[in-house]
């Protein structure tokens, strides 16, 4: 067949066409068994134990962020018609930006201790389908796609920014996406206004007309408000602080009392020598069984936090972001010492996550603002972008049921001088 559709439910029908060079190269590659592992690999990792709509997977994303990049590319196109010499080089970025996730996604960075990034550069730089479909559009196309994926480079500065910058279609596709998949409404954004906005300053690189400001800025705080109610959300800092556990203990234990298949055991005990093979094999379908297994057979320190995950059985959470870190710590000790009163092993159920995010970041892919005449970086023209730029700081006491009532109580007896109860 010539053409193709993907029937997307955020974008709507999303067609490729054959006699398009760089569309057919989109879909030889959508046809690889790297990408085609992205259908395991779920978007949000253990979001859907809090919002049950969150299975989608990186495949659908890694479709609506190439969808995203042709639109930007086509707009930009009729600035700077020069820029179409990018196309294949900016639709296989798009399409493979998240070939190199862990199972998991960003849960999975965290408990296996990778970086996508890196991942994602190798797949194309030594996967045969990968590597040799770019190399066959154009002789050293693998190595750029590569570059800009792993290291953020490439010749063109729009390309760049479109693949990889504080506006680029991989954040515009994830937050419209997982607002629609978690059933909440902060992700909603004016995308039609923002990608009518894209300019090219006079140096190549991308800019944003100021007409479209306050549909930039509506989309960083929507950025900024999806961190704080879903991908921070508590439980999910819990689910993630179980899997990191549950991977931990495994690892600690080691392969003779612990269950392992050939490639698992690879990721767990020798992930140095971690091959392409061993890296494609693993994915959420493997992972998962392997949870079940350990909660069947495993010895009780590993069956525990699979236990927890699988049937639901979550631990608590508490907010104790407004406390210092000092404070934070004598907190994950009092936690302990309640659940060793209970009865309970505290170091399998109490700890401490702690985190710090920005809504907008001034030195990586910094955004500027070009009407014709002047260019000036946006947080110089928004005091809302300039206050999001401000790091803001999580914590998250973790800790069972169980001791909830007592940490409470002694959370309300050391509230601060303003009387607001420091804990959540």
């Amino acid at each position: 067949m010539s053409q193709r559709t993907y029937h997307d439910p955020l974008h709507g029908g999303i067609s490729l066409d054959r006699a398009i060079a760089a569309e057919a190269l989109a879909i030889d590659l959508i046809d690889t068994a790297p990408f085609q592992r992205l259908r395991r690999i779920r978007q949000l990792g253990t979001a859907y134990l809090t919002f049950q709509g969150a299975e989608s997977s990186r495949f659908t994303h890694s479709l609506g962020v190439l969808h995203l990049a042709r639109l930007a590319l086509d707009h930009l196109l009729r600035l700077e018609p020069a820029l179409v010499e990018h196309r294949s080089a900016l639709y296989a970025a798009a399409l493979l930006h998240d070939v190199g996730h862990a199972p998991f996604s960003h849960s999975g960075e965290e408990m296996f201790g990778l970086r996508h990034e890196s991942w994602s550069g190798r797949l194309i730089r030594e996967h045969p389908a990968l590597h040799d479909r770019l190399e066959a559009e154009r002789p050293g196309l693998a190595g750029e796609v590569a570059d800009l994926l792993e290291h953020g480079r490439h010749p063109c500065g729009a390309v760049r920014a479109l693949v990889s910058s504080q506006l680029d279609c991989d954040r515009l596709d994830y937050l419209l996406r997982d607002s629609l998949s978690t059933g909440t409404s902060y992700g909603q954004l004016d995308l039609e206004r923002i990608l009518a906005s894209l300019t090219l300053a006079p140096d190549g690189n991308l800019a944003v007309h100021p007409k479209g400001l306050m549909a930039v800025e509506h989309y960083l705080v929507v950025r900024q408000l999806m961190y704080r109610t879903v991908y921070n959300h508590r439980l999910n800092v819990v689910s993630t602080w179980l899997l990191m556990r549950a991977i931990a203990v495994a690892r600690r234990l080691g392969p003779g009392p612990v269950w392992a298949d050939a490639p698992m055991a690879c990721w767990l005990w020798q992930p140095q020598t971690l091959t392409i093979g061993d890296f494609l094999a693993n994915d959420d379908i493997r992972t998962g069984y392997h949870l079940a297994r350990w909660r069947e057979d495993g010895p009780d320190e590993l069956a525990e936090p699979c236990r927890r995950l699988l049937d639901r059985q979550l631990l608590r959470a508490t907010d104790v972001s407004d406390r210092p870190s000092g404070e934070r710590l004598e907190l994950l000790a009092f936690a302990r010492s309640l659940a060793t009163a209970a009865g309970l092993e505290p170091e399998r159920c109490c700890g401490l996550q702690q985190r710090s995010s920005r809504g907008y970041h001034v030195y990586k892919g910094g955004l500027r603002l070009w009407d014709g005449e002047r260019l000036e970086a946006l947080e110089q023209r928004s005091a809302l972008v300039d206050a999001l730029a401000q790091a803001q700081q999580s914590a998250w006491l973790i800790h069972p049921v169980e001791v909830t009532q007592a940490l409470d109580q002694h959370l309300r007896r050391d509230r601060p001088a303003s009387g607001i109860p420091r804990g959540a």
